[in-house]
């Protein structure tokens, strides 16, 4: 016999209810967020997001795809081997993120201008990787925008020793609704399974970047976006965008 309350229709239908809760909630913040996207698209400024774990995915999202903003930057644990030289094996630490030095380390790495925006995604938004880097960004002067799950976040201690979360440090908050533990479909043992972060992360990512182009077209910018590669002279058009930003897109990744 089937558990009643684990189906893919059940699920389906918790997801959807979740979507069109965030999207009715997030409409300031949308908003807001979107006018930061502007303002360092017009000034000449990259957008670069960062996300450890699973929050990777909606970095993934904001940075390097078809259909987005061209000015964006992945900001990722595998920089360190990518562009800061350290071995491979560094990347096999579970609790790398946890590293003394590695938000400073990770900013470096990303070779931020001052008009340069940053995008910081976590779901519980406390672990010290995550508020190690708000802090920085905000000492060093950039707007941050935070995705975040406040229901998660409020429900967990603050682990960095300043006591604060993502969300407080944030410019703008956008805010996922998942629920603590992020899956939504409970187990009979105890647990859950199927997360619903992603799903409603990435759909408010690219409500801004779509609210951020508006924005910037009726101020009569020129908007760089990308189009698919897989096009016919998709990876010529977006090469030639992408060489004015040249040294500031880190396009690689493991």
């Amino acid at each position: 016999m089937t558990d009643p309350q684990i189906s893919a229709s059940l699920f389906a239908d918790q997801a959807r209810a979740s979507l069109d809760a965030a999207i009715d909630a997030n409409k300031e913040a949308v908003s807001a967020a979107a006018r930061l996207f502007a303002d360092c698209v017009a000034a000449d400024g990259v957008i670069h997001a960062f996300g450890t774990g699973h929050s990777q995915a909606t970095a993934l999202e904001i940075s390097g795809r078809a259909g987005g903003l061209i000015p964006t930057n992945r900001i990722g644990l595998a920089d360190l081997v990518l562009l800061g030289g350290e071995d491979r094996a560094v990347l096999d630490d579970p609790l790398l993120e946890r590293r003394p030095g590695l938000a400073e380390r990770l900013y470096e790495l990303s070779t931020p201008r001052p008009q340069d925006l940053f995008v910081i995604i976590s779901n519980s938004g406390v672990n010290n990787s995550i508020v190690d880097m708000a802090h920085l960004v905000k000492d060093k002067g950039h707007h941050l925008v935070a995705l975040t799950s406040m229901q998660h976040t409020r429900a967990v201690p603050a682990l960095h020793e300043s006591g604060k979360r993502l969300a407080d440090l944030a410019d703008a908050v956008l805010d996922n609704g998942a629920p603590a533990g992020d899956a939504l479909l409970p187990l009979p043992g105890g647990g859950g399974l199927c997360g619903v972060s992603t799903i409603v992360s990435t759909t408010l990512a690219q409500m801004v970047v779509a609210e951020s182009v508006a924005l910037l077209l009726a101020e009569g910018h020129d908007v760089p976006v990308y189009i698919s590669a897989n096009l016919p002279g998709g990876f010529e058009r977006n090469a030639k965008l992408e060489a004015h930003y040249e040294g500031r897109l880190h396009r690689g990744g493991f």
